[in-house]
């Protein structure tokens, strides 16, 4: 739902220090060097296992179990892009964003600088209309205002969206490499390391078309491709969707502190040590918002202080099961999707 709340009364503005000073004493905030150093060297050694295995098994249509594990396996890429863009794993901006070209751009084939760029938009103002860009994507509505201007075939198609979203996934990843490239050559957009950026997407593509139609035939090659990139970004949207879909959406004029702007926003998801590493941490989604800089082996620890927190200062904090964040999700959309005017 459409919101524009003012916050509670009381000092809300310092609530965040607050909260900030208990997760610092912790030691929170602190570096997880070895987690990441181990945490780097499995997912790039399976990753390079994967493709060895790639290569000798040949043409085969048995690759497209190949395809499958690298799906899981570039998701995993990702999110250890997307903690060096939050400066968690190292210190210095630089040696996170070497890291970020390597795994983004280089690895999986999506440009950094232009996800990191969206990415902090959407954290700074998360369900935000017209300021987040998560929630203004071509062809969706989030809002019954975004769907209420709609008509024609895109109401139509709208009135749908609950159905089609989990299909429309699978054109998640073309949709970031296409984004990227496009970026990378709209000289208005800024990016810090242009050249470089270029020179390892490229890298990335002719690496992974040349692998693909050297060892396997050109329909097999084309399969694998489909069901490696729609598979890729079905995973990287089942670990983002459940996030924010379906949570408060706030008008641009909101009045909310930062603590509830980021905690009424968002949706963690439980699930243990399994769910966590599936999800790559963003299961732990208010603490995330709340601190993006904490290395992501902290944020279940710093759940517990968050949540009590809350509890004490009455802001509503969001936990459900995977399972039921995703009839959320879904039931959400639907909702919105009901309130495109019909095609005459």
């Amino acid at each position: 739902m459409s919101a524009h709340v003012r916050p509670a009364q009381g000092d809300v503005g310092s609530q965040y220090a607050q909260l900030s000073r208990r997760v610092k004493q912790a030691g929170l905030l602190e570096r997880r060097g070895g987690y990441y150093a181990a945490r780097i060297v499995a997912v790039g050694g399976l990753l390079v296992a994967t493709w060895t295995a790639f290569v000798l098994i040949g043409q085969s249509w048995w690759q497209l179990l190949t395809a499958v594990l690298l799906a899981g396996l570039f998701t995993q890429v990702g999110f250890i892009g997307h903690d060096a863009g939050h400066r968690q794993i190292f210190r210095s901006r630089r040696a996170n964003d070497l890291l970020g070209l390597f795994h983004a751009n280089l690895a999986i084939g999506l440009s950094y600088g232009w996800w990191i760029d969206k990415h902090n938009r959407h954290h700074a103002n998360p369900n935000t209309e017209g300021a987040d860009p998560d929630i203004a994507v071509t062809g969706l509505a989030f809002s019954h205002g975004q769907a209420g201007g709609l008509r024609g075939f895109r109401a139509a198609f709208v009135r749908l969206q609950g159905f089609l979203f989990v299909p429309l996934l699978t054109l998640e990843a073309m949709s970031l490499h296409l984004n990227s490239v496009q970026a990378l050559f709209r000289f208005r957009a800024k990016l810090r390391r242009r050249p470089a950026e270029i020179a390892l997407l490229g890298t990335h593509a002719v690496l992974y078309l040349t692998a693909v139609f050297v060892v396997l035939s050109p329909l097999q090659g084309l399969v694998f491709i489909a069901v490696h990139q729609g598979l890729f970004g079905v995973y990287l949207g089942s670990a983002f969707a459940p996030n924010h879909k379906g949570m408060l959406i706030l008008d641009a004029d909101n009045q909310l502190d930062y603590l509830r702007r980021q905690v009424l926003t968002s949706r963690n998801v439980r699930g243990g040590w399994l769910v966590d590493a599936a999800l790559g941490g963003l299961n732990y989604q208010i603490e995330h918002h709340l601190f993006p800089s904490m290395p992501r082996a902290n944020l279940r620890r710093a759940q517990i202080l968050v949540r009590r927190f809350c509890a004490e200062n009455g802001v509503d904090y969001c936990e459900t099961s995977l399972w039921r964040s995703w009839r959320e999700v879904l039931r959400h959309l639907d909702d919105v999707g009901a309130g495109a005017v019909r095609v005459t």
